[in-house]
């Protein structure tokens, strides 16, 4: 490749993520919605359960360790489960059932009508990801998706969601990101000043 056409192709990515980011403003108030009824619940003693397939499973694990690590500011830690980091319990699952419920029998032995359920998933389409939440509203749980515009049938079936404005994966994972930033860092102050 010639260093013009690699240029040109990093740029195009580069200002397809700078678009997607700037109508990410569509999504603040879902955002806001997302960090205060997750405070609202870590208050009442409520816990966070994540989960997702692949580079979302990587963005589940990332929110739990801003919640019990710290994002910003010296905290308490708060109490928050990444359902993708047991493999013993994940193969076992798949092994005796089917990988379809991988998660959802996660919660629905774990989550309580307290807790939070996020499933991050790109396409909103995955069956893992969408039989977990169902079975968190089943628990009386609150059920969030983190999806793209592919998942709006997911969208609204959760609780709550976050609907990254766009189709590429990649794009659709840097905002999963940004936003689970923004989550962290309203959930930080929270626990800071309490």
């Amino acid at each position: 490749m010639t260093q013009i056409y690699v240029d040109r192709v990093i740029a195009r990515q580069l200002d397809r993520h700078a678009e997607v980011a700037y109508a990410m403003h569509s999504q603040l108030d879902a955002i806001q919605q997302v960090a205060d009824e997750l405070i609202r619940r870590l208050d009442s003693g409520g816990v966070l359960y994540t989960y997702g397939n692949g580079g979302s499973a990587a963005d589940a694990q990332h929110l739990v360790g801003e919640l019990i690590g710290r994002y910003l500011r010296e905290r308490r830690p708060l109490p928050a489960v990444a359902l993708v980091g047991d493999a013993a319990v994940t193969s076992c699952i798949s092994n005796d059932y089917s990988y379809d419920e991988v998660f959802s029998r996660q919660v629905e032995a774990l989550a309580r009508p307290n807790d939070m359920v996020i499933g991050f998933t790109t396409s909103g389409t995955s069956p893992t990801v969408v039989k977990g939440l169902a079975m968190a509203r089943s628990r009386g749980a609150c059920s969030v998706a983190f999806t793209s515009t592919r998942g709006i049938a997911l969208a609204a079936a959760a609780d709550l969601a976050i609907v990254v404005p766009a189709e590429e994966t990649a794009r659709i994972q840097e905002m999963h990101l940004v936003a689970l930033h923004l989550v962290s860092e309203l959930v930080d102050q929270w626990a800071t000043a309490c």
